[in-house]
């Protein structure tokens, strides 16, 4: 049996990885209407200091579009800045991009 060399073989994982991994494009669900407009919402008191406020978002089930409210959460580390998530309109229909934080 011949065995691979280690760069061989790193290239053959690296491969092998690419090749069963679905591609992100494949992954994204696209919508052909566009999402209804963003909600007013009332946030009321941060329950502390290091809570921040992640607003609602509208989500595909699959048939239409669903209100996600938004709610007060801890960031993951003191000063961190919550990027909203966003529909985002391509010629293949609108996709949502994932809010995260900085």
């Amino acid at each position: 049996m011949k065995t691979l060399r280690s760069g061989s073989y790193v290239l053959a994982l690296l491969v092998a990885s690419a090749l069963a991994a679905p591609s992100l494009e494949a992954a994204r669900v696209y919508v052909r209407v566009g999402p209804p407009k963003v909600k007013v919402e009332v946030r009321g008191v941060a329950p502390s200091r290091g809570h921040v406020w992640v607003g609602g978002y509208h989500s595909w089930n699959g048939h239409a579009y669903v209100w996600v409210p938004g709610s007060w959460t801890v960031g993951p580390r003191p000063g961190a800045v919550w990027v909203a998530g966003h529909w985002k309109k391509t010629r293949h229909g609108w996709h949502w991009v994932d809010g995260h934080w900085r």
